[in-house]
């Protein structure tokens, strides 16, 4: 299924982590980037699940991962994968950057702290 509604393939992430995150300290287990403002939050499995949070506070549904080697995207409103055009670079998070991340903030039990 091809859905461009609430996709803007020139609108660059907004960095290479997720904001809310990075901006208090916290960490996340995967990145998703929303494809209409180019927002980066945390996947559903980090302790905050930004990246959700975002989509239903903006009702931007659609997001793509953000994870190297990773092209699928996801319409939170109908909870299946759409397709989508490429998106503006970078397609991913640094590639030495650590999942989960980032480096030094991610808490030795942190595999009790996702969400599953």
């Amino acid at each position: 299924m091809t859905n461009d509604a609430g996709i803007r393939p020139e609108v660059a992430p907004s960095g290479p982590g997720c904001v809310e995150c990075t901006d208090g300290g916290g960490w996340w287990f995967h990145l998703r980037r929303c494809a209409e403002c180019g927002h980066i939050g945390c996947c559903d499995s980090s302790p905050e699940q930004h990246a959700s949070a975002h989509a239903a506070e903006t009702g931007h549904p659609i997001i793509q991962s953000f994870e190297p080697g990773e092209d699928w995207f996801w319409n939170y409103t109908t909870e299946e994968i759409v397709e989508g055009p490429e998106l503006a670079p970078p397609v991913n998070h640094p590639v030495d950057q650590p999942a989960p991340g980032p480096q030094g903030a991610v808490p030795a039990d942190w595999v009790q702290h996702i969400h599953q």
